[in-house]
């Protein structure tokens, strides 16, 4: 990197310790679209609070009506959902305001998926023709 720069200058606090860096309008310009999503990706890393919150799908209740108009399964359905990972749990999950569970899915096959609001755990209540058995997965945050 060239010592002295209209373009870039490196900024050091009163110890000699590198305090950031200034850069042009006009280098910016040139390197912006190469260097941004790299700059965004550390500063994640860095300081986690600064990601975008992601925005919050609506729950899929055609979905779970659609399971409910075809259900043929030996038992009634159940309401309830619980959390191994942070011990949450409701009676009946569609009746809680705020929601302690968002349902993510659920299909003609018989899984339905709920997130755990408290820890975002994956809960799995996968339904058999005789029987109902429960999952839940940690959550695992993807880069």
């Amino acid at each position: 990197m060239p010592p002295i720069s209209q373009h870039l200058l490196e900024l050091f606090d009163a110890a000699g310790a590198p305090r950031g860096l200034l850069v042009s309008p006009e280098l910016w310009a040139k390197v912006r679209d190469k260097i941004l999503p790299t700059l965004e990706k550390a500063l994640y890393e860095l300081d986690p609070s600064c990601r975008p919150v992601p925005v919050e799908k609506p729950e899929p209740m055609a979905e779970w009506e659609t399971l409910l108009s075809y259900w043929d399964f030996a038992y009634p359905p159940a309401y309830d959902v619980s959390c191994a990972h942070c011990g949450a749990s409701t009676p009946d999950w569609r009746a809680d305001d705020p929601r302690k569970f968002r349902l993510r899915n659920a299909s003609l096959g018989g899984l339905v998926t709920f997130q755990c609001q408290a820890c975002k755990s994956l809960i799995l209540k996968k339904h058999f023709k005789k029987h109902l058995t429960v999952e839940c997965q940690p959550y695992v945050e993807r880069c």
